[in-house]
């Protein structure tokens, strides 16, 4: 589907994605590691684009919490070694035997409504596993058979950009993105609050009057390296934690 860079946490005050660079910087100078995620899309019963979206957002946030991903955990080293570095996320998908080849390696697998995301520890920019690297990056098209409802009262909210027209699989690595920002964000009590909740959020489009404050209001915000379907720079998702609204 796509891939999408955001900036490492040496600087999360920022809290913004890939902004156009002329020269290179520490992290690019870094080795490079990307974070897979596989979305199953079967052909007769493909997942909800909305509910995609949501679980792959949910499927970074239960890695980066994930004690084999912290401490001395066995991918530790691995997810140090790509924060380090542009914060790459690249989404496949896959059906049928590719499906379980794929869960068949180390990894979560994350389940919505109708999606099912299975993330892996971060590989090598040039090192993929055999079984997703054959994975198709693009030519996925999600729908979703209802409009979503407004999000519940309370609920984390991940506001995309309605000017961009981005494909479901660049939408899912930016819903990610925005998830992972605020999981940097948050203090460490919201931090396990939310995950002993089961890290309940929402995906929606931001209502064009409303896009404007929300860049503006001091929430986290990815901004896009525009390395694929979208210009260097651009905004595309504002996560609007309650907990980090309380503190803007």
């Amino acid at each position: 589907m796509t891939s999408t860079d955001l900036a490492g946490p040496g600087d999360p005050t920022d809290a913004a994605a890939d902004a156009p660079r002329a020269a290179e910087t520490g992290r690019d100078a870094a080795p490079q590691y990307v974070l897979p995620l596989v979305v199953r899309i079967e052909r007769d019963d493909p997942p909800a684009r909305t509910d995609a979206l949501e679980t792959s957002a949910r499927a970074v946030l239960t890695l980066l919490s994930d004690e084999r991903a912290t401490g001395d955990g066995e991918w530790a080293a691995a997810v140090h070694a790509w924060e380090d570095a542009r914060i790459r996320k690249v989404v496949r998908r896959a059906r049928g035997a590719e499906w379980r080849r794929a869960t068949a390696l180390p990894g979560i697998t994350v389940h919505g409504e109708s999606a099912e995301v299975r993330v892996f520890p971060p590989v090598p920019l040039d090192g993929w596993p055999k079984d997703l690297a054959r994975l198709q990056v693009s030519g996925t098209h999600l729908d979703d058979p209802r409009e979503p409802g407004a999000p519940a009262t309370g609920t984390p909210v991940l506001w995309l950009n309605p000017e961009l027209d981005m494909s479901a699989g660049k939408s899912m690595a930016q819903t990610g993105h925005g998830a992972q920002l605020a999981w940097w964000a948050l203090p460490e009590a919201d931090r396990a609050a939310w995950r002993a909740a089961g890290f309940p959020l929402s995906v929606r489009p931001c209502p064009p009057h409303r896009w404007t404050e929300l860049t503006d209001s001091g929430l986290p915000v990815v901004r896009d390296a525009g390395f694929t379907e979208v210009v260097p720079g651009s905004c595309t998702v504002v996560a609007d934690h309650p907990a980090l609204r309380a503190q803007v």
